[in-house]
């Protein structure tokens, strides 16, 4: 019964984990401006960071955007 919790409660974080990553990549090229190599190094950093990647891209460089661009 415990394990069976417990998988069930790693599949949710896992589901969860990769809808976010998803949603980061889909974020950051839809709506990060295309100047320089900056919109190319996020989605390497998000890609290749997987989790921890998406994380950084949402809590720093999300706000940033948001605060200069409005979007």
């Amino acid at each position: 019964m415990i394990g069976l919790f417990f998988l069930l409660l790693f599949l949710a974080v896992a589901v969860g984990g990769t809808v976010f990553w998803i949603f980061m990549i889909i974020d950051c090229a839809t709506k990060e401006p295309s100047q320089g190599n900056d919109k190319l190094i996020w989605i390497l950093i998000i890609i290749f960071g997987s989790l921890i990647g998406a994380l950084v891209y949402y809590l720093v460089r999300r706000p940033q955007r948001i605060a200069q661009l409005g979007a």
